[in-house]
């Protein structure tokens, strides 16, 4: 097959090469998936260029999210799951098979049926942003009835957030940066969309609610004084992405408005609650409530050039197509 991946962190063009190598065939409880599209995150450039702090122990092919057919199963694993089509997450926690190949080998909990009615496209845009939008949105309890501001609402965790949280009957308020991502936030089921550059965005917050259940939140530092103008007690604010300098917490403020904070990073949630998601995902896939944001697709020889777009912050979704 042909596959991309690196053996060393550094710049994408320097350490990431397409190649041509076996197969794999999957073991005890696995599934070998014949990768359609390869979704791309900033996960995957933090891994490969270092940000994380951790490097490959050996060659890693990258990237958690993908979308697929079953084409072969190991011991344990029912055979008539062969054919099925499935979306793919987590693909390369802890594992060297990532979707940026023609075929990936995961547990099969992790290849999750993709309905009749969504497209190859959406299946691989899933995974990492959506069960990130999930644990932020529902680790505190149900959200039927409540509200939920949304930070970020164009992007992928955004995008999900808003759909995810819409589907369990809550009221979404979200904030963007331009006219383009407020097309897109909108178009996601949101009640209320807000420039977060505005002089009157707090104010426009505020009269959609005075306090909100759960704030999902992109930039903590940058957006705290918002998140805290309205939040009270019950509100609890959820930070899923780290920013260049790490904020300074205005304490007297938090103790005032009885806010929670919580801190969300896929790879330590447990897995009761990555299963949850996972069914809950299902269920909004099955509801037709989750949508695919605009793509812009890459050849796999064009790997690098994907992950860099994902650095620059392409708007939509960035995928790998393989056939």
């Amino acid at each position: 097959m042909r596959a991309a991946r690196y053996d060393r962190i550094g710049p994408a063009a320097d350490v990431l090469e397409v190649v041509d190598m076996e197969r794999p065939e999957p073991g005890p409880g696995e599934v070998r998936v014949r990768v359609r599209a390869s979704g791309v995150n900033p996960t995957d450039w933090k891994s490969r260029s270092g940000a994380t702090g951790a490097a490959p122990s050996g060659w890693q092919i990258p990237h958690h999210d993908g979308a697929g057919e079953i084409d072969a199963v190991g011991p344990g694993v029912d055979s008539d799951r062969v054919g099925e089509r499935v979306w793919l997450w987590l693909a390369a926690a802890g594992r060297p098979w990532g979707t940026a190949a023609e075929w990936s080998v995961v547990p099969e909990r992790q290849a999750v049926p993709l309905p009749d009615g969504a497209s190859a496209e959406l299946g691989a845009s899933l995974g990492v942003p959506a069960l990130t939008a999930h644990r932020c949105l529902f680790a505190d309890g149900p959200l039927d009835g409540a509200t939920v501001l949304v930070t970020g609402g164009a992007g992928a965790v955004g995008h999900f957030a808003i759909e995810l949280a819409k589907w369990a009957g809550a009221r979404v308020a979200t904030t963007v940066s331009s006219a383009e991502k407020a097309e897109l936030a909108a178009a996601a089921g949101a009640d209320l969309v807000v420039n977060y550059r505005d002089p009157e965005a707090v104010a426009q917050v505020s009269r959609f609610a005075q306090t909100v259940d759960r704030v999902v939140e992109v930039a903590l530092g940058a957006n705290l004084d918002l998140d805290l103008a309205v939040s009270g007690p019950g509100t609890v604010v959820v930070s899923y992405a780290s920013e260049a300098t790490d904020p300074v917490l205005p304490v007297r403020r938090c103790m005032t408005a009885n806010v929670s904070l919580r801190f969300v990073l896929l790879y330590g949630v447990p897995a009761a609650a990555l299963d949850h998601a996972v069914r809950d995902i299902r269920g909004a896939l099955a509801a037709g409530a989750l949508t695919a944001l605009p793509v812009t697709r890459f050849a796999l020889d064009g790997v690098a050039a994907a992950q860099d777009a994902v650095e620059k912050g392409t708007v939509g979704k960035v995928l790998v197509d393989l056939g």
